[in-house]
């Protein structure tokens, strides 16, 4: 495989505070909450244990970013969030899935699906 890793980015900012208020966000509005990846592949006690098998058994390693620290790393200002983006070293991302595919996603097996499918591309 071509790329060191696949960079997950939520549509949330890090932080305690912020993690708080996205927790309650999620649980009270569910259907307002702006982070659709957080949505499928969070329940209500941490990121869902089928995600994290799925996660761990790609064949290229996986990292989860918050907007803000993307941002800081990578400098990319026209990205648009809840992305995906794969790194083939550490100066060049290239956008590998939109938010609009992530945000189609209605199930965690969508996103699986989405995910299998690019990854298959980059072999």
């Amino acid at each position: 495989m071509t790329y060191q890793k696949i960079i997950f980015v939520y549509n949330a900012e890090s932080g305690m505070l912020n993690t708080l208020s996205d927790y309650f966000h999620k649980m009270t509005s569910p259907s307002t909450y702006p982070c659709n990846l957080c949505a499928i592949t969070f329940g209500s006690f941490g990121m869902k244990n089928e995600w994290k098998e799925f996660i761990n058994n790609l064949d290229v390693p996986v990292e989860f970013l918050h907007k803000d620290e993307f941002l800081d790393i990578y400098g990319i200002s026209d990205a648009s969030f809840p992305c995906a983006y794969k790194i083939k070293d550490e100066n060049s991302p290239v956008l590998f899935i939109t938010s609009k595919e992530i945000n189609s996603c209605k199930t965690l097996d969508d996103l699986k699906k989405l995910v299998m499918e690019k990854v298959e591309k980059l072999k």
